[in-house]
C-alpha cells in the first residue's frame, strides 16, 4: 500500500479514529521531543527561585550524581539532589504525579485521553497496553490530587451559589454489609434528599471564577456553608441562591446583599441577578460525571476538580492545554501513593 491509499483510508476515518491514527502513529515515531520539553519547562519552573529542598525546605542543596531511567526510547540520565540540612536526596520530580515514573513519554498522551474524557480500559488501548487500566487508575488520581490544590480565587461582584446532589457511593469495596451493592450507579433508597446523598456546593462570579466542594452527607447546613465557602466571599460581593435557609442565613450572617429565587421557576431573573450560569455548570458536571457510572465518593473531590479544569479550559484538547495541566500537576505537591489511595476513606 502507497501512501496516497493511505491517505485517502485516513479521510474515511471518524474523528476518533483519526484521533487513535495520530497516537498510533506517534508511538512509533523515535524522535517524540514533546515529553522532554514538558521535562525541561518543569525543572526550570520548580527552580526558579532556585533549589529548595522538598523535605525541609532548605536552601542547602547540593547536586548529588546522576541516575538513569529506561524509556521506550533508550536510556535517560537526570539530576540528583541532596539537602545538607536533612541529608536527604531527591529529583526534580519528588513529591509530583511523575515520581518513580518509568514511562515518562507515556504521560503527554495520557493526559489527552483526560482532556478527552476516556475511559482508562481507553486509554490504555490507546497507549497500546504499555500500562495497565490500573497503573492508569493511580496515574489519573496523583493528577487529580494536584489539580485539587489549585487555589480559587476570591469572589468579584455578583456571585450565584447553589448546591446539587451526587449519590453516596462505595464503588470498588467489597463486602458492603449495610445495603445491597448498586450496579453502575444505581439509585438512592429514599426518594428526595437523604444521606444517600452527597451535597456538592457550587459558587461562581460572572467571570468565571468557580469553587466546587463536597460538603457531606445530607441537605446542606450553615456551618458547612461558612467553612467551606467563608474566605472567598466579602460584603462588596452579591449573594444569587436558591430559597434554601441555610443560604438565608448564611448571607444574613456576613451582612451579604442577597437575592433569592424560588425552585418553583415563576420568576428567574431580577435585572442581572440570576443562577442561571451556576445551575448551567451544576448541567454540565451532571453530564460529564454521568460516563463514569458512579463515581466513588472519596474520589469526588478530584472529579470536581478536573471538570473545573475542564471547563475553565472550554474541554480544548490544545498542545498548550496538555503541557500546561501536565506542568502544573508537578508544580503542585503530591504525596499520594498506590497505598494511600487503596486506604482512603471518606469522612463527612
Amino acid at each position: 500500500m502507497d501512501l496516497k491509499q493511505l491517505k485517502k483510508l485516513a479521510d474515511a476515518l471518524d474523528d476518533s479514529g483519526k484521533q487513535e491514527l495520530i497516537y498510533f502513529l506517534q508511538s512509533r515515531t523515535k524522535g517524540m521531543t514533546t515529553p522532554i520539553h514538558v521535562i525541561d519547562e518543569i525543572q526550570e519552573q520548580k527552580h526558579k527561585e532556585g533549589l529548595i529542598c522538598p523535605h525541609c525546605n532548605s536552601h542547602s542543596v547540593v547536586r548529588f550524581g546522576k541516575y538513569v531511567i529506561k524509556t521506550r526510547t533508550g536510556e535517560v540520565k537526570r539530576q540528583r539532589y541532596r539537602c545538607k540540612s536533612c541529608q536527604q536526596t531527591f529529583n526534580d520530580f519528588t513529591n509530583t504525579p511523575l515520581q518513580r515514573t518509568r514511562k515518562p513519554h507515556l504521560w503527554v498522551r495520557f493526559i489527552e485521553c483526560m482532556i478527552e474524557g476516556f475511559s482508562l480500559r481507553k486509554c490504555a488501548e490507546i497507549l497500546h497496553d504499555e500500562v495497565t487500566h490500573v497503573n492508569l487508575f493511580y496515574w489519573r488520581h496523583k493528577i487529580l490530587a494536584a489539580l485539587k490544590q489549585i487555589p480559587t480565587e476570591p469572589f468579584q461582584g455578583i456571585v450565584e451559589m447553589d448546591e446539587t446532589y451526587i449519590l453516596f457511593s462505595e464503588k470498588g469495596k467489597r463486602n458492603i454489609s449495610d445495603r445491597k451493592p448498586r450496579k453502575r450507579g444505581g439509585k438512592a433508597k429514599y426518594r428526595g434528599i437523604s444521606n444517600d446523598q452527597i451535597c456538592v456546593l457550587v459558587a461562581r462570579d460572572r467571570q468565571k471564577m468557580t469553587f466546587s466542594g463536597v460538603l457531606g452527607r445530607g441537605r446542606i447546613r450553615t456551618p458547612k456553608l461558612n467553612d467551606s465557602i467563608g474566605n472567598y466571599l466579602s460584603e462588596s460581593n452579591v449573594l444569587c441562591t436558591d430559597s434554601w435557609r441555610a443560604f438565608s442565613s448564611y448571607a444574613k450572617s456576613k451582612g451579604l446583599d442577597h437575592y433569592r429565587f424560588k425552585s418553583d421557576g415563576k420568576q428567574r431573573v431580577k435585572g442581572v441577578y440570576h443562577i442561571q450560569n451556576v445551575n448551567s455548570y451544576h448541567s454540565r458536571l451532571k453530564r460529564w460525571i454521568d460516563r463514569f457510572y458512579g463515581v466513588a465518593t472519596k474520589y469526588l473531590q478530584h472529579y470536581l476538580a478536573w471538570f473545573r479544569y475542564l471547563d475553565s479550559k472550554e474541554y480544548e484538547n490544545t498542545t498548550s492545554n496538555k503541557k500546561n495541566m501536565l506542568v502544573i500537576s508537578c508544580l503542585l505537591t503530591v504525596k499520594e501513593t498506590n497505598s494511600k489511595l487503596r486506604r482512603s476513606a471518606f469522612s463527612c
